[in-house]
């Protein structure tokens, strides 16, 4: 046994736990999704085993980037290879998009204002 812990999974709340996952799924196309039957909770597994969930949370306010009067408190960073068509890929799927004036990464928000980045590999 050991004190040392493992990475569990990243979870993000928001309004509608389902459709966020949905998001999630189409935008790096996972297709392990288990949700609880209250449907206040869903995890969306990747092939690598990490693991992104989803929780209710009544009153849910989006964060505000890059201002901090609602805190982003945490965002994913998603590594793309053609980063034109990955952000119009995301864009297409329901993302919103904060900033695009780097080269090296764009910051875009899912469709609860949750910021994630495109960052180029």
């Amino acid at each position: 046994m050991s004190a040392v812990p493992t990475f569990g999974l990243v979870a993000l709340d928001c309004p509608d736990p389902q459709r966020l996952a949905d998001f999630y799924a189409a935008l790096l196309d996972w297709s392990d999704l288990r949700a609880e039957e209250d449907g206040h909770w869903v995890e969306l597994s990747g092939p690598s085993g990490v693991t992104l969930a989803f929780q209710r949370v009544g009153n849910y306010r989006a964060p505000e980037w890059p201002g901090q009067d609602v805190p982003q408190q945490l965002h994913l960073d998603f590594n793309v290879t053609d980063m034109d068509a990955s952000q119009e890929r995301a864009l297409r799927l329901g993302a919103k998009l904060l900033d695009d004036s780097r080269d090296a990464f764009h910051v875009l928000a899912d469709p609860v204002g949750h910021p994630f980045c495109l960052v180029a590999a």
